[in-house]
């Protein structure tokens, strides 16, 4: 279990003093705005004088002016909080999980003929913890009011649905990058997944008279961050991420200009842009969901510099921008790439750890005999697909479920591939042979979602053990 009693409280504070590296503390604490209930003016700049004072974009002065509000909460509610501890402590508990770590990441289940190995780093991070916590305990001090969220608090089931039992709204997509807010009404209170909200919705919400919780992750505001010291030196920011993701989604609204890549692959067709220049018109037709609004790699390429989504895979990143480095250097020479290439590491350190974590299960598969590697968590996280990467890449039978019901009493198992196929094949190929397996999730995954897929398996192999018998 991740959440032993009275550390709910750190996560929140622990917030409030996670300073940007380049000397502005987003989460530090800040002055209250005085305002009232129903007369709510909106903070956000209408004028590019502050810019030229304060030595940040508009668009992050923006920001912080709008967490300045006495009605946008970061802090949590400490009236409610241990009711929430318990309640958290309830749901997410896992003797199995809890029985593993003590036993030195290994227990076998005799009865069953399963052997577990668990990585040494999985599940949730602090910056998950931390958002459950507020958004329940949002739930909790607002008994009377309608609650809505932007998005899914974060990726992984179990806990999405809970804040839907809980009568929290999910706003509806209606469209490619479109959401439906006329739900929310004066008085409502809207919840910031862990992800972030985008500068746009930001800038919506501050226009209407709601109560706000944002339980966006540290390590995403520090992108942020990174972001706007891109634009402060005239830098295009080259974002290693899927454009797609709700968190790169709210990076690139902050930015002014970008440029999305995926992968080493498209990385590579913009570093030979950079050196070779080539087919403007296809260039552009193929990173078109990629690139921010009159993007032109004629112009806003010669000076970059490199962010990521949290949770991508760090080695990936590394090798990036070590590409783009080299690519500065190749055209510009040695002395000038500072001045045409800037990076941050702004890889979550949760997200490396469990990436560290799964690659030391690999190297140890052929001592332990593993028959395969289990990984839990959302479909849609993305922290939890590189985890599958890692295996599948070393030629380990592994498989990323979404939840213990993936595994079927008929001993077939739905996962999702590293291409993002969902399928369904046989599982356990010879139910007679002991199991030996390796086991990992996401930092988005409830302990009690790894013990539900555990009990499944070790299910199947005691029925078929009790059908001889």
């Amino acid at each position: 279990m991740r959440f032993p009693s009275s550390t709910v409280s750190a996560f929140l504070a622990s917030a409030a003093f996670f300073s940007s590296p380049f000397g502005c503390q987003a989460f530090s604490p800040i002055s209250q705005v005085s305002t009232t209930t129903k007369m709510k003016t909106s903070l956000f700049s209408t004028t590019e004088e502050s810019k030229a004072t304060s030595g940040m974009s508009k668009k992050k002065e923006d920001r912080l002016n709008f967490m300045k509000s006495d009605q946008f909460h970061r802090r949590g509610f400490k009236e409610v909080r241990s009711q929430v501890e318990q309640d958290i402590e309830n749901q997410f508990q896992a003797k199995i999980v809890n029985e593993l770590k003590e036993s030195n990441y290994m227990i076998e289940n005799k009865d069953a003929g399963v052997k577990v190995y668990l990585a040494k780093d999985f599940g949730f991070c602090w910056g998950v913890e931390r958002s459950i916590a507020l958004a329940y305990e949002a739930v909790q001090h607002y008994p009377d009011r309608t609650l809505h969220i932007t998005n899914e608090l974060i990726h992984n089931p179990e806990v999405n649905d809970r804040l839907t039992e809980m009568k929290v709204n999910l706003i509806q997509k209606v469209g490619e990058g479109q959401k439906d807010f006329s739900t929310i009404n004066e008085g409502d209170v809207v919840i910031l997944p862990a992800f972030g909200a985008s500068y746009e919705e930001m800038e919506m919400l501050d226009k209407k008279n709601v109560e706000v919780v944002d339980t966006t992750c540290p390590w995403v505001s520090k992108v942020w961050n990174t972001v706007d010291m891109h634009q402060r030196k005239g830098l295009t920011s080259v974002i290693h991420g899927k454009y797609g993701h709700e968190e790169t989604i709210a990076t690139t609204s902050f930015c002014e200009d970008y440029i999305c890549v995926k992968d080493m692959r498209e990385a590579e067709m913009v570093a030979d842009y950079m050196l070779n220049g080539g087919d403007k018109e296809e260039f552009l037709k193929y990173f078109s969901k990629a690139i921010s609004k009159g993007f032109d790699p004629d112009t806003m390429l010669t000076k970059v510099g490199l962010a990521n989504q949290t949770t991508m895979y760090k080695k990936e990143t590394k090798a990036i921008g070590q590409l783009f480095q080299k690519t500065m250097m190749k055209k510009y020479g040695p002395a000038e790439v500072d001045q045409h290439y800037m990076e941050f590491d702004t890889i979550c350190d949760a997200t490396q750890e469990r990436q560290d974590a799964v690659s030391e299960l690999v190297e140890n598969a052929e001592k332990y005999g593993l028959d395969f590697i289990l990984v839990v968590g959302g479909w849609d996280s993305s922290n939890t697909a590189h985890l599958l990467e890692i295996p599948h890449m070393a030629g380990i039978r592994s498989f990323h479920i979404n939840r213990a019901g993936c595994i079927g009493a008929d001993n077939t198992i739905t996962h999702r591939t590293v291409d993002g196929e969902i399928v369904t094949e046989p599982f356990l190929l010879d139910l007679d042979k002991d199991v030996v397996m390796g086991v990992t999730s996401g930092a988005s995954t409830p302990d009690a979602a790894v013990q539900d897929s555990l009990s499944q398996i070790f299910l199947l192999k005691q029925l078929k053990k009790e059908g001889q018998s």
